[in-house]
């Protein structure tokens, strides 16, 4: 395992010899810690360490975009009107720094966090990892970078229309979205505070469930924070259900854009999923209203003050922020009406799917483009990202392979606080096992027949957002029965003396699912403590004992699967 100063070190010489080559961006970074400063954290993390700490991120090495307060490091927005330097961690970055990660620098963005294309900056465009003509996607430009670089493990950004989305498309790593209020935005300058999350930059998608999980929770000095519902669900169906966008949304993408999206969605379907499409054009509709409709007013709100009297204002961002000023209250009502019905939309077409699947871009411009036509192909890039905090809905964008080129990327959108479902299809996309997992609080079940995964129940907890968590093994103080029933189950009573171990599987549900499973119990099934051969307990499926002796005793067989493959050989 690296130690937090080996990362830190390894960190220096990875930014060192970037900007000694073609890949160097020094424009992604508007503050880089001294190295003597950032090993002097490292060094108290392993003295952490050794004193017994849990540290989930020691040994990670993190940036933060520049509008997420680092106590000691100026704030600047992009601007150096906003210049000031906070004294206190916003609550994502001491959350970070408590799990025992490295701060190891403050990344540029677009100004005042407006923007989807990296360019819009005093600081410097930032360029794109793979070709340095094109633009890096924004806002969290810098964040993208540097993580794509691999000089950091993991950046934290802001998403507010597309920001941890677009830049992780076009450098080929993946961006999570959380739920509006998951993460708590204390100590983050606001763009549209009805409407901002952090998010988080990773190469993988297990190391963003890490980050994801560190920052996630309730902040009670947060007005916007949310915490987990009792319902929410922590894995994807078996073979999920995903729907799609119908040719006329798709009809802006370029052949070749078109042609990679089509293989992303052939991926899914070798992996088992169900693929639906649907009619998006009202959430498109939706999301034309963060820029050109009333809802441009919470830029206004939240920084007009500043960037009007800042002589660095990027005139694009100064531009539509003005029109802000502009938008009366009625206007502004109205179009949160119009959201609300799209919100409702949303719910509907994801009723009985998964998730919505779409290219995370319709196209990457070069900076030359972008210049010619700063607003236009702005707008251009928000295509499928606008509306999806407007409506209040979860997001991942993952890698899906290459278009001219470049990386191409998807975008997976669930229903608010399905992040635990998005990101177990992102591990399936990605043919990684769950070694994490970001998402709700649930209760662990074991089950030890017709539940396990395969088998006849197993729907039961599938359906109800259950994830399997691993195998496992009962203390040698149970008994199994095969019991008369339709489907076949055993029966697993605890014994006095003369017990087996029993092998099976512990399944996570949420509290809600667990309380619909108890009220779904049948005879002679129940719910009770299970003891496990690790020293650990869970609840777990058990029998009532005067049932379980109807049934023959196949305790020596040591797990339902073995003597269901047994039964089912033939005999001579």
């Amino acid at each position: 395992m690296t130690t937090p100063t080996e990362r830190v070190r390894a960190a220096f010489i990875a930014l060192a010899e970037s900007n000694g080559s073609e890949a160097a961006r020094p424009e992604a970074w508007i503050t880089v810690r001294s190295e003597a400063s950032a090993m002097r954290d490292a060094e108290q993390v392993e003295a952490r360490l050794a004193a017994g700490e849990d540290l989930p991120l020691a040994g990670t090495v993190v940036a933060v975009k520049n509008n997420i307060d680092v106590a000691g490091i100026v704030t600047t927005c992009g601007s150096a009107s906003m210049r000031r330097t906070p004294t206190e961690h916003a609550t994502a970055v001491q959350r970070l720094v408590d799990a025992g990660s490295v701060i190891l620098g403050v990344t540029n963005l677009d100004q005042f966090a407006t923007g989807l294309v990296g360019s819009r900056s005093p600081y410097g465009a930032v360029r794109a990892v793979h070709d340095s003509t094109k633009v890096s996607g924004g806002s969290s430009s810098g964040s993208a970078v540097v993580v794509a670089l691999g000089i950091v493990d993991a950046a934290l950004g802001t998403d507010t229309a597309g920001s941890g989305r677009i830049p992780a498309a076009f450098n080929g790593i993946v961006g999570l979205k959380p739920t509006l209020g998951l993460v708590p935005t204390r100590g983050v300058i606001p763009a549209a505070p009805s409407f901002d999350t952090i998010s988080v930059f990773a190469r993988d998608i297990t190391t963003a469930e890490r980050f994801g999980e560190a920052i996630t929770g309730v902040d009670p000095r947060d007005s916007t924070s949310r915490g987990w519902p009792a319902d929410a669900p922590h894995a994807a169906s078996p073979a999920p259900r995903l729907v799609i966008p119908n040719e006329k949304a798709l009809a802006v993408l370029s052949p070749s854009w078109r042609s990679a999206f089509a293989a992303a969605v052939d991926t899914w379907v070798s992996l088992g999923a169900v693929i639906d499409e649907v009619d998006i054009d009202p959430l498109l509709q939706a999301g034309r209203l963060l820029y050109d409709g009333a809802l441009v007013a919470e830029r206004t709100a939240a920084f007009g003050d500043l960037i009007k009297n800042a002589a660095d204002a990027d005139p694009t961002v100064a531009s539509i922020v003005a029109r802000g000023a502009t938008i009366t209250g009625v206007e502004y009502v109205r179009d949160r009406q119009k959201i609300r019905a799209a919100a409702a939309y949303a719910r509907a077409i994801l009723a009985n799917a998964d998730a919505l699947l779409l290219p995370s871009a319709p196209n990457h411009p070069s900076i030359d483009d972008l210049l010619q036509d700063p607003i236009g192909l702005n707008s251009a890039l928000g295509r499928f990202t606008n509306f999806v905090n407007l409506t209040d809905l979860s997001a991942i964008a993952i890698p899906a392979g290459t278009v001219d080129g470049g990386p191409f990327g998807v975008t997976l959108v669930a229903p608010a606080f399905h992040d635990a479902v998005l990101a177990d299809l992102a591990r399936r996309f990605a043919n990684v096992p769950a070694t994490t997992s970001w998402g709700p609080p649930g209760t662990a079940v074991a089950v030890f027949g017709a539940h396990m995964l395969g088998q006849p129940l197993n729907n039961q907890l599938t359906r109800l957002g259950g994830r399997k968590i691993d195998d496992i093994v009962t203390d040698p103080e149970y008994r199994m029965r095969a019991l008369p029933t339709v489907p076949a189950k055993p029966g697993i009573v605890r014994v006095k003396a003369d017990g087996k171990c029993i092998r099976g599987e512990r399944w996570l549900l949420s509290p809600a699912a667990l309380a619909e499973l108890i009220d779904d119990l049948v005879e002679p099934m129940v719910l009770g403590r299970v003891r496990l051969n690790d020293g650990t307990t869970a609840i777990g499926f058990l029998c009532e004992p005067i049932v379980a002796e109807m049934g023959d005793d196949i305790s020596e067989r040591g797990d339902w699967r073995t003597y269901l493959a047994e039964t089912a050989k033939p005999r001579d």
